[in-house]
């Protein structure tokens, strides 16, 4: 099938139009998408007219359903999750820092599905840092250092009891967010490593997960964390997206990180969110 795909203009991302998600997709066209995905990063579907069985349906072309181990999910549908804020809300904009999805998991997602359903006039951007880029284009010296390091990442300062979204998140949210000590749990995962499916080497760095380096007391882990930090999320890797309703949005989280912005208060916002699982099948690693 030939999408009509038109690259952002920025670091990463495509609009996707031609295509119908109103019903189920022949493999052709499914094959298509996912080439576009790995070339873009970000897919950017608009004026999709979608019901929750519709995004799960289209999920499923794409792998398996992951697992989201801190959110509650919709009534009747155990795989999407309400990422909602209502108009009164006062707490802290959710998922502000720069993070790739559920990085703590053994086997983290290969990617996730955001579908616009209320959609503020104003704000409520989501952004996007190239991982594959920032590495290409990272100083030698820092990517040398960073040659060879695992990370150690963790759900605890998020959702643990004592975390962000824990017991001192008492301001009122419309997002039902789950918090337990299950959060404290660590998995390692290489800094550098390479895309499963492209062979691209791509940073794997997230700054909402990383809570240290293997081997290295947490002084200089925090400083070459810090240095890191600093260069993957420069302007000139970003994409900035611009939420429409009826605007479905796919992204690949094996090389990108994202962030939530605000700018909308007094506005409801309301978009619902499908994980697509690690999926062995489409490795080459």
């Amino acid at each position: 099938m030939d999408l009509d795909v038109r690259p952002s203009g920025q670091a990463c991302g495509a609009e996707v139009r031609g295509v119908d998600f109103g019903g189920p997709l022949d493999d052709d066209t499914v094959a298509a998408i996912r080439g576009a995905w790995l070339d873009h990063k970000v897919l950017v579907f608009p004026d999709q007219t979608m019901a929750d069985d519709d995004l799960e349906r289209f999920t499923l072309g794409f792998g398996p359903f992951g697992t989201d181990p801190f959110f509650e999910s919709i009534d009747g549908h155990p795989h999407i999750a309400a990422i909602h804020r209502a108009a009164a809300e006062t707490a802290p904009i959710f998922a502000e820092s720069w993070h790739a999805d559920w990085t703590f998991q053994e086997f983290p997602p290969d990617g996730t599905c955001l579908y616009g359903k209320v959609i503020p006039p104003v704000g409520g951007n989501t952004e996007f840092a190239d991982q594959e880029r920032a590495l290409a284009e990272m100083p030698p010296d820092l990517r040398s250092r960073l040659e060879g390091l695992r990370a150690v990442h963790s759900a605890r300062r998020a959702y643990a009891p004592d975390g962000l979204y824990g017991e001192g998140d008492v301001e009122p949210r419309a997002m039902r967010i789950v918090v337990g000590d299950e959060a404290y749990a660590t998995q390692v995962h290489p800094l550098i490593r390479t895309h499963p499916e492209t062979g691209a080497s791509t940073l794997y760095s997230t700054f909402g997960y990383i809570v240290g380096i293997e081997g290295m007391d947490d002084d200089r882990a925090g400083a070459l964390l810090g240095e890191l930090y600093s260069w993957q999320t420069r302007e000139e890797f970003r994409y900035v997206h611009e939420w429409e309703p009826d605007m479905l949005v796919m992204w690949d989280n094996r090389c990108l990180l994202h962030r939530a912005t605000g700018g909308y208060d007094g506005h409801e916002r309301l978009l619902h969110r499908t994980t697509i699982g690690y999926n062995a099948a489409v490795r080459q690693d």
